[in-house]
């Protein structure tokens, strides 16, 4: 996979305070391409950021009707994975790539 298709398909880390609980379980959050599957978010991972990773979970949190103006309009559904890297691997998402 090239650094290109890799960069595609991680769009950005998710920065809350629930995923930075989540790194203490060994864990990072990603917002990804909406259809990138589990194994190429897990090789995406593995070539960017050089680790081992364990498991990759999956969600898609849909965008919510708003209206603007009395328009109404509809923000665009963002799928997050959390993935789950092995023993003794970590990933500083505070730096860049």
């Amino acid at each position: 996979m090239s650094d290109i298709k890799a960069y595609d398909i991680i769009r950005n880390p998710v920065v809350t305070e629930k995923s930075t609980y989540a790194s203490e379980n060994n864990q990072v959050v990603f917002d990804v391409a909406i259809d990138a599957s589990k194994p190429e978010i897990k090789a995406a991972v593995e070539q960017l950021f050089s680790v081992k990773v364990a498991a990759v979970n999956t969600l898609v949190r849909k965008g919510k009707q708003k209206m603007f103006r009395r328009v109404k309009g509809r923000r665009v559904d963002v799928k997050k994975a959390i993935v789950t890297l092995a023993e003794g691997q970590s990933i500083d998402v505070t730096t860049g790539l």
